[in-house]
Formats: structure tokens, sequence, C-alpha cells
């Protein structure tokens, strides 16, 4: 072979290396991530969420890639959103908020790993058939919250002891969720003596006019159980009409109302976060246990105890995880 013959054909070699390195590269995986609320309500969650990711090895951007899905309330768009990312055919798809939502993704698709997180227990909402092993493929993190709706009417009655009628807002749009809800509340109401005036609101126009009805209809207090509602608009609310609000949400309790028991949001988020990335590396669904709340936080903001002329027992005081003053 000629010199030139052999310099031309080195270089032809060369030259097709990173052709051939980019071919033999796995492509970057696509998790969908859908919920029922908007981008700028789940900031803070949709931080911890991607660091969750990142203990798995998976960095936005880097490694891995999110298509995202805001239906901003708009729950009807939900099972369109979730035929999109199915017929996009992403590697894993995140889904969170209400119960419908989960199992419209779950009807999408009995194939493409599903990772939930929801506040109701999700056995009882036939999202798994255990906890343990919840199989096919589907798994998820539970907040359990809505079971904590009872304990939650208790200590707001605990922290105003002379009060006798308490309003519960939920929304409309999550109605399996609510049943649970509005009955929990309901047996804990009759076993306390104590009234319970039902109000929903899917929209911040008629979360405004949720309390008004709370304020006309004499509740002492009310307790916020969904989290589309939005923090700051719950805390000004609640002091324009000078009406205690109780929420499932240390982040609400951080931005104004007065108080909140539940799990950490960001927690949940995180850990879910976790689950995607161990399914990204092969692990499947229906092996990974739903996984539940360590424990729950009870925060109480005292400024806002202040500002509405509330002298907060020091049996409450002295069980808080959190006290902001």
């Amino acid at each position: 072979m000629k010199r030139r013959d052999f310099i031309t054909l080195l270089g032809g070699t060369v030259a097709a290396w990173p052709v051939a390195a980019r071919a033999q590269q796995p492509a970057t995986p696509v998790i969908g991530f859908l919920r029922g609320d908007s981008a700028a309500e789940f900031a803070g969650p949709m931080a911890a969420f991607r660091a969750g990711l990142g203990e798995s090895g998976f960095l936005e951007g880097r490694n891995v890639a999110i298509e995202y899905r805001w239906a901003e309330g708009h729950t009807e768009r939900i099972p369109a959103m979730a035929a999109d990312l199915v017929a996009r055919k992403v590697a894993a798809i995140l889904v969170g908020g209400t119960i419908t939502g989960v199992r419209s993704v779950m009807a999408a698709t009995q194939t493409i790993p599903i990772v939930f997180t929801t506040a109701s227990d999700p056995v009882a909402s036939g999202l798994v058939t255990s906890l343990n092993r919840p199989g096919g493929n589907v798994t998820g993190v539970t907040g359990l919250t809505i079971e904590l709706v009872p304990k939650r009417l208790e200590m707001l009655h605990e922290m105003l002891p002379s009060a006798t009628r308490f309003a519960l807002l939920v929304n409309p749009n999550s109605p399996v969720a609510n049943k649970q809800r509005i009955d929990g509340a309901q047996t804990a109401a009759q076993r306390l003596g104590l009234e319970l005036v039902i109000l929903k609101a899917g929209t911040a126009a008629e979360v405004e006019a949720a309390f008004m009805a709370a304020t006309e209809q004499r509740a002492s207090a009310l307790l916020a159980d969904d989290a589309s509602f939005d923090d700051r608009q719950l805390a000004a609310l609640g002091l324009r009409h000078r009406l205690p609000v109780d929420s499932n949400s240390g982040d609400d309790a951080v931005a104004g109302v007065l108080m909140s028991y539940g799990s950490r949001i960001a927690d949940n988020q995180r850990q879910a976060g976790v689950y995607v990335g161990r399914i990204l590396k092969g692990e499947k669904p229906g092996d990974l246990p739903v996984l539940q709340p360590a424990k729950f936080e009870l925060v109480i903001n005292l400024k806002t105890a202040k500002a509405l002329g509330i002298t907060v027992p020091p049996s409450l005081l002295a069980t808080a995880d959190k006290v902001i003053e």
C-alpha cells in the first residue's frame, strides 16, 4: 500500500470514530411528568423531585430529559395528556395529585412504569392491591393526608375549644378523595359534638367565595385539604376574614396559615424521584413497595395566631415540630 493511500485510509477511519462512538451511546431516557396543578404552584416540590432523581444518578439536561404536562386545575385534560406521553414512549411517568389523574394514566398504559404521589390510601383507592407488593407497572408514594383529616379537626378544636362550627374546604375535582375526607371529618365532628360545613372550590375565585361562605355561615375555622390550593391565598384570606386556617402542608404554615399537620410534600416528591431513578436503572415498579411517611409534622404560626387574637394552648405548643414566630 502506498503511503498516500495509507494516510487517506487512516484519515477516513479517524473521521468515522466519533460517528461510531455516538451510535454506541445509549439514548437519553425521557420521563413524563404529569400533574393537575401548575408549575408555579409546584416549584418547591419539583426541586425535591429533581433532587431525588439526582440521588439515583440522573440529572435533568445531562443524562435524563423530562416532558412536563400541567393541567393547571383542568383535570379533564389529564386523559389526553396521559395518552400523549404514552404515544411519545417515555421511559416512565410520574403522576401526582388526584386519584382520578392517577387512574387516567393507568388506563393509558399497562406497560410503561408509573410512579404516583397521592394523599390517599392507594389500596383503599384501588390503585394497588398491596403496599408491599403493588405488582404490575405501578408503585408510588402516599402522604396519607386524607386519613389525617379527623386528627386535624381534633387539633383545631383543641386550638379553639369554645368553637362549635368548622368548615372543610375540598376541591370538587377530586371526588373519590373528597368522599374519604368528608366521611372522616363528619365522623370526627359527630364524635366531638361539632357542626361541619362542607365547601368546595376548584379555582382561585371559588376559594375566595368559599371563605366568604364560611364567614357567612359563622364557621370558627377552616380546614383546607387539597394540594391544589395556593398557600399564599389561603393565608391572605384567613387574615382578611379573620378565619383561622388549618392545612396539611407545613409550607402553608410558613406562608401564613395558622397551623398545619401532615407529611412533608417535598419529602414525598424526593422519594418519588428516587423511585423513578431506580426504575430507569432497571428495577420493576411492581417490586417496589409503596412508600408511606416516616413521620407527620405539626407546624404552628404564632405570628398568625397573634394577628387573629388566638392564644395557642401550651399542649399544642409542646407537641409542635416547628413554631413560626
